[in-house]
């Protein structure tokens, strides 16, 4: 006997969680709790936490929230009529304002098939069939199934440093309004890391009026590339071998050949393929040789974004050094922290008011301090994936336990299941995701009280 989900409970409203409640209904599946702790659904850290200044790293013609429909971020731009053409890089806090009004939008042409409810989860127990999910206060919600779209996890410490400083010398998260108040004019400041979240506290200090130094350091000192026009070439046709040996070899071939941008994009089609196929081993060279050149090619920044980091940069404002840290501790000028400069033998020290964690969000979940996560994974309903880059889901998204078993009741969706995609943790591919579940728990039903 069989009886369709009819109720699907959504760990965490930010754009993984919203967007896979939106498809819920548009496609006229079950009906969806969506649980947040922040005040606001529908926009996460991404899109409500930025800066005015800080853009999308992709043009807004990618932008769309749904594969089926690839204008509708371009003709919800049209009717704001603030003039954003397809080709520009949109503020971020902008796209916040399109998931919140297709939210909105939704639940108010279906009523009563969303449910927000603002609160914490710390528990997910998977009883006989479906799930049911403990918030912090104590309320619980019970569904058919569950999904995870918690997002990323915040920075690890680098080496050398972490609670043992005073707040006023370490912000571990680069987030809180905290990270970057109460610094004078002459001040040097170190940031930890040279991705896109220095990028965004780089633009963010100056933004707010800091007239110190800023020093980038991470273990290569690479920095995003911006995007801009191409040359032209002939991309390839077909996926390329997916054995460690043939596809490292590939890749830095084709970027001799045709740019690192162009050999980092014209395998888009095949990424999550390619990934897939391979073994651990191909897996973990591509991580350890190729992942510091992919990020800056695949992620790449808005070019009057880049700008403003080459001026800071030619300016003396901002440096970056490629080493590692060591150690951090108090100083009478703030912090001493020493760095081992790559290629070196010999250790440095520098001295700087303070520092602040840049490193990006990381997925390893031996490392978490989430609350919900630490239970998931200390009773082995969940486990890491092999590589420790988020958590271990199968193909149709279903958590995998630690016994190796398939939770049929239990999903995660967006960045924290990179580790059975690895190209997961932007819009274009998160939209995909999210649209696939969807149509699979519309159609899903209950057998024999056991499970999807």
């Amino acid at each position: 006997m069989t009886r369709p989900v009819s109720h699907v409970a959504i760990v965490g409203g930010g754009f993984s969680g919203a967007l896979q409640a939106i498809n819920l209904l548009r496609h006229d599946g079950p009906r969806a709790t969506l649980i947040e702790r922040r005040p606001r659904a529908g926009e996460g850290l991404a899109y409500g936490d930025a800066a005015p200044g800080h853009l999308l790293n992709v043009r807004a013609k990618g932008m769309h929230a749904f594969p089926d429909d690839p204008r509708s971020f371009t003709r919800w731009l049209t009717a704001r009529g603030e003039g954003f053409s397809p080709d520009c890089f949109v503020p971020r806090l902008v796209y916040g304002e399109y998931l919140r009004d297709l939210l909105a939008r939704e639940m108010a042409r279906q009523p009563g098939r969303i449910t927000l409810v603002q609160g914490e989860a710390v528990a997910i127990a998977l009883p006989g069939k479906g799930a049911r999910i403990t918030l912090s206060d104590g309320r619980e919600i019970a569904g058919d199934a569950a999904i995870l779209a918690i997002g990323n996890l915040p920075p690890h410490d680098p080496p050398g440093f972490g609670p043992h400083l005073a707040p006023v010398l370490y912000a571990g998260d680069p987030w809180t309004p905290a990270a970057t108040a109460g610094l004078g004019e002459e001040d040097t400041v170190l940031l930890l890391g040279t991705g896109l979240t220095m990028v965004d506290l780089a633009l963010r200090l100056i933004d707010e009026g800091f007239a110190g130094r800023l020093i980038a350091l991470s273990r290569r000192g690479l920095l995003p590339h911006r995007h801009g026009p191409q040359p032209p070439f002939v991309p390839i046709g077909e996926r390329p071998e997916p054995r460690a040996s043939a596809l490292v070899r590939a890749v830095r071939s084709r970027a001799s050949a045709v740019d690192w941008r162009n050999a980092v994009d014209e395998l888009r089609p095949f990424t999550q393929s390619l990934w897939r196929a391979a073994g651990g081993d191909a897996r973990a060279r591509f991580l350890r040789h190729l992942r510091p050149w992919w990020d800056i090619h695949r992620h790449r920044l808005a070019p009057v974004v880049a700008d403003r980091i080459a001026a800071l940069i030619e300016s003396g404002t901002l440096t970056t050094i490629a080493a590692a840290t060591r150690h951090a501790e108090p100083h009478p000028d703030g912090l001493k922290v020493t760095i081992k400069p790559r290629g070196q033998s010999a250790q440095e020290q520098i001295t700087v008011r303070r520092a602040i964690n840049c490193t990006g969000p990381q997925g390893n979940l031996s490392a978490a301090t989430d609350p919900l996560l630490r239970q998931l994974t200390a009773d082995g309903i969940i486990r890491p994936d092999p590589h420790r880059l988020g958590i271990d889901v199968d193909a149709a998204a279903r958590t995998v336990a630690a016994d190796g078993s398939v939770n049929q009741s239990l999903f995660a969706v967006g960045p924290m299941t990179r580790g059975a995609s690895w190209e997961v943790v932007a819009v274009p591919d998160i939209r995909q995701q999210v649209w696939a579940l969807a149509r699979h728990l519309s159609n899903a039903h209950w057998v024999g009280g056991e499970g999807l």
